[in-house]
């Protein structure tokens, strides 16, 4: 007598193999997924690696000038100074005055030839002035200074120039009188005509200062403005058309808040052309709404039990938002102003339209002095032929990358700090 459930065994044979089929196909997928997944992550790093690599690489030579050792007596010289003027405020030009120019050039005559005077930067009297500010008794001894050499001499180092000075640059090499030194003024000089001579202070001081305004104007502007949207404004088509705004503000190009700030801020402040009170202000505008739009999700996170249960034993609207809502969402918020604050940072086009491109060779007193920044300042130094400009926007670079890590350090701390709280 055969087996009733002989039959039926085919069928069902047949759908497991199948079922196993398709189970197989889609482990397959899924691993294929996460190879995808992985080598995209892969390809991003070796991505950040090699800008990182690059940048830091390039950037060695930035915070590094050529310079020339040069034995200096100025009691042989024909300066003549009062060592007590050397602590006013006009010392440097009061120094010019009694012939420390002369006296320098002349030093560098002595200790490298002929040629001496042309193989150190025209400047390189302001710092040994600067040294005599510092050591007064400089003026009765003899000490050995380490000036910037030309950039004929500095660019012969690099290989540029004609033979005749980059035989005098390996000459000057040769005797232990040229060396390429690490440049501490890079980091409290400002900007220059050439690159032996340029800092980076004046555009970091400029950044600092456009953040400050920035920071002060758009976070409490933007966290009110979520707040009574998110618990006050009735819902009607007109809050609704605000939101939009509001979103499709977040993504509009920065120049044109760059041609707002030209066309509003300075026709309100016709002074203040290039100051970072202006640049603040435009930042602000692009800023606000990518602030606005994160702390409005944060507060929409807050579980509305804690709305319900202040209300309930008593608190008003204002401490319900103010002592419950708020602290909750603060870090939510702070995840929203780290990348406002980021993006208005690295952001170049709306403060050229403002005018902070100019040449500006001190740093800025205040809110309201002419001043650039770091993102200007590296586009312009990146448009110089010079490859001392070229090593200098690296380092550049390097320097608004530590500045970008820095305030996000601190700002994810303050996060975090909330969060604990909680």
């Amino acid at each position: 007598m055969s087996d009733p459930a002989a039959p039926v065994a085919a069928p069902a044979d047949a759908r497991s193999a199948l079922m196993k089929a398709r189970l197989a196909k889609r482990y397959a997928a899924e691993r294929r997924f996460r190879l995808l997944g992985f080598a995209a992550i892969a390809f991003s790093g070796i991505v950040l690696l090699y800008l990182l690599v690059t940048m830091t690489a390039n950037s060695i030579g930035g915070f590094q000038r050529a310079e020339v050792t040069v034995p200096i007596d100025l009691r042989t010289s024909m300066v003549t100074f009062d060592p007590q003027l050397l602590g006013q405020t006009d010392a440097a030009q009061a120094l010019e005055n009694a012939g420390l120019p002369k006296a320098v050039n002349a030093a560098a005559v002595a200790a490298l030839g002929p040629e001496g005077a042309a193989q150190i930067s025209d400047q390189a009297w302001r710092e040994v002035a600067t040294t005599l500010v510092t050591d007064p008794g400089l003026l009765r001894r003899p000490f050995t200074a380490s000036l910037p050499a030309s950039d004929d001499i500095a660019g012969a180092m690099r290989g540029s120039g004609t033979p005749e000075l980059r035989e005098q640059a390996r000459q000057l090499q040769r005797q232990g009188k040229l060396a390429f030194k690490f440049d501490a003024g890079f980091l409290t000089r400002s900007d220059a005509t050439n690159p032996q001579q340029a800092g980076i202070w004046g555009a970091l001081k400029g950044s600092m200062l456009t953040m400050l305004v920035t920071l002060v104007l758009a976070f409490p502007v933007g966290v009110l403005a979520a707040v009574y949207l998110e618990e006050y404004a009735p819902r009607n088509r007109w809050t609704d058309l605000i939101e939009i705004s509001i979103n499709n503000l977040a993504a509009v190009p920065s120049i044109i808040f760059g041609l707002l700030g030209l066309a509003v801020f300075l026709a309100i402040f016709p002074n203040y052309r290039s100051a970072p009170l202006i640049g603040g202000m435009t930042l602000a505008l692009m800023t606000m709404p990518v602030i606005v739009i994160s702390a409005r999700n944060a507060i929409k996170s807050v579980p509305p039990s804690i709305r319900d249960g202040a209300l309930a034993i008593g608190a008003s609207r204002i401490q319900t938002v103010f002592h419950h809502i708020l602290p909750l969402a603060l870090p939510g918020i702070l995840t929203g102003a780290i990348i406002g604050m980021a993006r208005a940072l690295g952001e170049t086009a709306p403060l050229l339209m403002i005018g902070m491109r100019a040449f500006v060779a001190t740093p800025p007193a205040g809110f309201t002095a002419p001043s650039s920044v770091l993102p200007v300042q590296i586009f312009l130094w990146s448009d110089e032929i010079d490859r001392g400009f070229v090593e200098r926007t690296s380092a550049a670079i390097v320097v608004l990358l530590l500045f970008l890590l820095a305030m996000n350090g601190l700002a994810i701390y303050l996060r975090n700090r909330f969060e604990q709280r909680r």
